[in-house]
């Protein structure tokens, strides 16, 4: 392993942050074998090694000889499932998400080349000259579709070790949150308590419509996929995923689209992302219907996250608002 590389670490809002970045038998196991995996692909690292450690991640940027970039990611036990998903989404969807150049699913280990530009930077590019409040519309057609290739796989993902939440099962996973949740207040854990008949009710009328269990991101935000160019989505980051009921994944794009253009986008977002559903005699009203009972029910998927850390770690005050997100079940959805 190369030592005239200098290293810079970022801990962001995580200062005391636990990771196995700490330990130097890890840290050069690491970075030996992503050496090796950049090496099997005729690439050799340069310049400046920067390191973002955070709770549930170490993500690893190195420069190429050559002007590339290739990031290496290490994930939590909860979580290391996600470099075998990302290999097999490579087969499955290709052109939709990142191709690894190398994964260790054992250890939870991936090395990724940079996909180009973020949706975000993209977004924040264009509003510089106008706001396009269509600008979600064709993402979420691309992941709908996505997510509409991958129901004969979702067996084979939760062999792969990624969380099922089948609809038919979110009862259970919603009683495995709350009962795991010590941060909450007793009213609002007797509220969540309260709540769960409606849930019952909610997710039988979801799996009566007949829409296949499938991926869900979970967390599919702007930060979470490139825009490489004009019309071409590229997803990526699944270390939040699970087996569930696909319109659960409306929720966080819904929110991050109402927070940069709006409310009024989301009937138009809704409309686009529901396009890929049509069909089997499953009238629009339906479809309508479903994707506002999924967008409270998304809300498990989301509270389940927040525990894919790296033992010892800590998330705070975040992981009071993760428990607290189970609150959002009882929220009418602005739909």
């Amino acid at each position: 392993m190369r030592d005239d590389i200098r290293t810079t670490v970022d801990r962001g809002r995580y200062p005391d942050v636990v990771t196995p970045w700490e330990r130097a038998d890890w840290r050069e196991d690491a970075l030996g074998w992503a050496a090796r995996g950049l090496a099997a692909h005729g690439l050799r690292a340069a310049g400046v090694r920067q390191v973002r450690l955070r709770p549930w991640s170490v993500l690893v940027r190195f420069s190429v000889e050559g002007g590339d970039t290739v990031w290496f990611k290490a994930n939590p036990p909860a979580s290391a499932f996600e470099p075998g998903l990302t290999a097999a989404l490579a087969r499955w969807v290709p052109g939709y998400v990142l191709t690894p150049l190398a994964v260790d699913a054992d250890r939870g280990w991936s090395l990724l080349p940079d996909g180009g530009t973020l949706f975000r930077d993209a977004l924040d590019t264009a509003a510089r000259t106008a706001v396009d409040p269509r600008a979600w519309e064709e993402p979420l057609r691309q992941y709908a579709g996505v997510q509409r290739a991958l129901v004969p796989y979702a067996d084979a993902m939760e062999r792969l070790g990624v969380p099922g939440a089948r609809t038919v099962t979110l009862p259970e996973v919603f009683d495995r949150a709350v009962a795991g949740n010590t941060v909450s207040a007793p009213a609002d854990r007797a509220a969540l308590h309260a709540l769960r008949p409606r849930l019952v009710g909610w997710c039988e009328e979801l799996a009566a419509l007949g829409i296949a269990d499938t991926l869900d991101h979970a967390d599919l935000h702007d930060g979470q996929l490139f825009a490489p160019e004009r019309g071409r989505f590229t997803f990526f980051d699944w270390g939040d995923a699970s087996v569930t009921h696909p319109f659960c994944s409306f929720l966080v794009p819904a929110h991050a689209a109402r927070e940069r253009f709006g409310p009024e986008v989301l009937p138009r977002l809704r409309d686009a992302y529901l396009e890929q559903w049509t069909g089997h005699g499953r009238t629009t009203a339906e479809l309508r219907r479903a994707l506002s009972v999924a967008w409270r029910l998304g809300a498990i998927g989301r509270a389940r996250s927040w525990g894919r850390l790296f033992p010892g770690a800590s998330i705070g005050s975040q992981g009071a608002a993760g428990a607290l997100g189970l609150l959002e079940l009882a929220a009418e959805p602005p739909l």
